[in-house]
């Protein structure tokens, strides 16, 4: 880990999960580096969590960092969470200073964090110079990674090794961002892992305290889960494109629907975006779903 990164982490109490998290993650040894001969690297969708709660619980920590080393380690990520809705297309500080910690009435030691990786310049130039024929990218000089980006990394490659670039999220039209992942498919083919991040239900407003307490699931989070992974496994992007209209428990389980359309950039990116998915992770956490997947 880099040097400021792990004085962060010092600070976690040995007993907290996720300091357990770091050292299951020490003895794992060292993650092997991709290679042309692995071929493209999967483009992925990721359920990142409510801000940092997933540092706390094995059952986001283990599935997550499994999935990240049963993979080869990438040359680089791209992500496009749904915490940085902005238009025209901007891409992240290169290696910026500070972290965004955009959530709040968590534990102060979370707003501590930090997550070091190394410079990701070349990335920029890469993902800069293959969209803007198509339309302008910004560039930004500071603006850090958001909560939907650095909370799943963290989890996923805790040694902060790999150079992260996050990309905007600029429309909600599925298939201008379907458009959008298949212009960064080539990125792939060269060891970089395309990470759309958000959450397949994420109906905040509706949450009770028995769901939060309890696990309860409430039925328009289940429906809309049930829903979305049956077309996934079918390879239906048609009716995912419709989700507004299409999928049982809206407008509840999406009231705002930046937590699912990064799924569009991910599909869009995959070799065939009609193709089936590999779940990864599933179940419910606070009465939302989590599932993730990854697209070949």
């Amino acid at each position: 880990m880099s040097s400021s990164t792990a004085v962060a982490d010092a600070r976690i109490p040995a007993s907290h999960p996720f300091a357990e998290h770091l050292r299951k993650a020490a003895a794992a040894g060292e993650h092997r580096a991709w290679t042309p001969e692995d071929g493209p690297m999967p483009s992925l969708y990721v359920s990142h969590g409510g801000g940092p709660m997933p540092f706390e619980n094995p059952e986001w920590l283990d599935p997550l960092h499994t999935w990240a080393r049963a993979l080869p380690k990438p040359t680089a990520i791209l992500v496009v969470s749904a915490h940085w809705e902005s238009a025209p297309l901007s891409v992240s500080a290169p290696r910026p200073s500070e972290l965004v910690y955009d959530f709040s009435g968590f534990d102060p030691l979370y707003y501590t964090f930090r997550y070091d990786t190394p410079d990701a310049g070349e990335l920029a130039a890469q993902v800069t110079a293959m969209i803007s024929g198509a339309e302008q990218v910004h560039e930004h000089t500071r603006r850090g990674l958001d909560h939907g980006a650095w909370v799943p990394l963290k989890i996923m490659y805790p040694g902060a090794d790999v150079p992260v670039l996050q990309l905007s999220l600029p429309t909600d039209d599925p298939d201008e961002l379907l458009a959008l992942g298949a212009r960064l498919r080539p990125l792939r083919e060269q060891g970089v892992l395309v990470i759309g991040s958000g959450h397949m239900t994420h109906g905040l407003p509706f949450l009770t305290r028995e769901m939060f307490t309890e696990g309860k699931v409430p039925s328009w989070s289940a429906d809309f889960d049930a829903w979305a992974a049956e077309a996934l496994a079918r390879g239906d992007v048609s009716e995912l494109a419709r989700f507004r209209s299409a999928a049982p428990g809206m407008p509840y389980s999406h009231p705002t629907v930046e937590h699912f359309t990064p799924l569009f950039v991910t599909l869009g990116a995959a070799s065939d975006p009609a193709a089936p998915v590999i779940t990864k992770l599933d179940g419910y956490s606070i009465g939302l779903s989590r599932r993730s997947f990854q697209a070949a």
